[in-house]
């Protein structure tokens, strides 16, 4: 189970690396065509989500990589699953159904949560 947790957390703290860093240093002007919902989201509250994003995937990876609080990359991956649930809703409620990528990163960070808890 440890080559999957590694796997999976590997894939997702990458992508929460890409994500979570372009919403910490990026312009809305930068963010609009990717990101709807940043339209109506004030900017401090954008770059606090993405700083979320960078110490959660650190916190997927580190914990366990240095052998410290390895508990932590469980705690980290509820907390993508958290955070995914909480994105699903702001997109349903904004009229915007395309949550396909929203729904793969909740499934992703599930089986991170399971994987986590398993080895």
């Amino acid at each position: 189970m440890s080559v999957a947790y590694w796997v999976v957390a590997g894939l997702l703290a990458l992508f929460y690396l890409y994500a979570g860093g372009l919403k910490a240093v990026g312009s809305r002007e930068r963010l609009l065509p990717m990101m709807a919902w940043v339209d109506g989201t004030p900017m401090p509250a954008v770059r606090a989500i993405g700083g979320v994003e960078l110490l959660g995937a650190a916190g997927l990876v580190l914990p366990r990589l240095t052998g410290v609080a390895p508990w932590l990359g469980l705690a980290a991956a509820v907390g993508f699953v958290l955070l995914q649930v909480g994105a699903v809703r702001v997109h349903l409620r904004m009229g915007d159904r395309q949550v396909a990528l929203n729904l793969t990163l909740l499934l992703a960070a599930g089986a991170t949560v399971w994987l986590a808890a398993v080895s």
